[in-house]
């Protein structure tokens, strides 16, 4: 047997939650690090990224930029794909973003679409599942949802930028949430979220003064 590693693979749900922006930097970014993506795109998720990002036809040309066979696109309704059997190995799951509705549904275990099946699978197979919820405020409903999948061992990541990296455009914020969520997969990345890299650049404010 070769003594090369097994590329890795993730699964990405993107539901119909605002973010699109998230899902599209995550996936390339994915791929940049030589990953192997599954996406599942929920009916909403396909009109967000109409809304937000103008994208009618999803495909990894449109996502990546250029058609990319390490992108693989699967139906939504089609819950006996390859990422519905726990044999079909991956190394996680990261639904982004999540919807109330998809937050309630994957909290219920209904797997009757593939996304939710994705993430019953990588539930019951013990993987990291990682959870973007976007909406605001949270209902006690959206509350209780999120413990349920948070004590059947997701994890739950708000999509809510840090500003200790003093962003300075939407670009900067979008990476903090998605560098996060490339570390919590255990993907690298040079995307600049860690505390350490603020504590190295020198102080913006003029002497004497204060940032607020």
């Amino acid at each position: 047997m070769s003594g090369t590693p097994l590329k890795k693979r993730i699964v990405v749900g993107l539901s119909g939650a605002s973010g699109a922006i998230y899902a599209v930097r995550l996936l390339r970014c994915l791929r940049r690090a030589g990953v192997e993506v599954h996406l599942v795109v929920s009916p909403y998720g396909r009109r967000l990224l109409r809304d937000e990002l103008g994208i009618t036809d999803v495909s990894s040309a449109t996502l990546i930029g250029a058609p990319d066979d390490g992108l693989v696109i699967h139906k939504y309704r089609d819950a006996g794909s390859v990422l519905g059997s726990g044999s079909f190995h991956t190394d996680g799951m990261i639904v982004c973003p999540c919807s109330s509705k998809t937050l309630a549904s994957m909290a219920a275990g209904f797997g009757d679409n593939l996304l939710d099946r994705s993430v019953q699978v990588t539930l019951k197979e013990m993987r990291r599942l990682v959870v973007v919820t976007r909406e605001m405020p949270m209902s006690r409903i959206d509350l209780l949802n999120a413990l349920r999948l948070s004590e059947a061992g997701a994890v739950i990541c708000p999509a809510s930028p840090g500003f200790y990296m003093l962003p300075r455009s939407i670009d900067d914020l979008v990476d903090f949430v998605v560098g996060k969520l490339l570390d919590l997969v255990g993907v690298q990345h040079s995307l600049r979220t860690r505390w350490a890299d603020q504590l190295a650049m020198p102080d913006p404010r003029p002497p004497g003064g204060h940032a607020g």
